[in-house]
């Protein structure tokens, strides 16, 4: 997913720390399900998203 956005700013919007971006973006850790939805907001989309979900009615 790219969203234009730096870690930097991520990290600010999410309320996430930028070296925790860091290490999950490198794969180093996983994220937690209360991590997913801070960057889902941070990044102003759905948390299924994070996850490649598609939406089903």
């Amino acid at each position: 997913m790219e969203s234009g956005m730096s870690q930097e700013e991520l990290a600010n919007n999410a309320e996430v720390s930028l070296p925790q971006i860091t290490r999950i973006e490198r794969g180093t850790i996983n994220p937690t399900i209360c991590t997913i939805k801070a960057l889902a907001i941070g990044l102003g989309v759905s948390t299924y998203v994070m996850y490649d979900f598609e939406k089903v009615i």
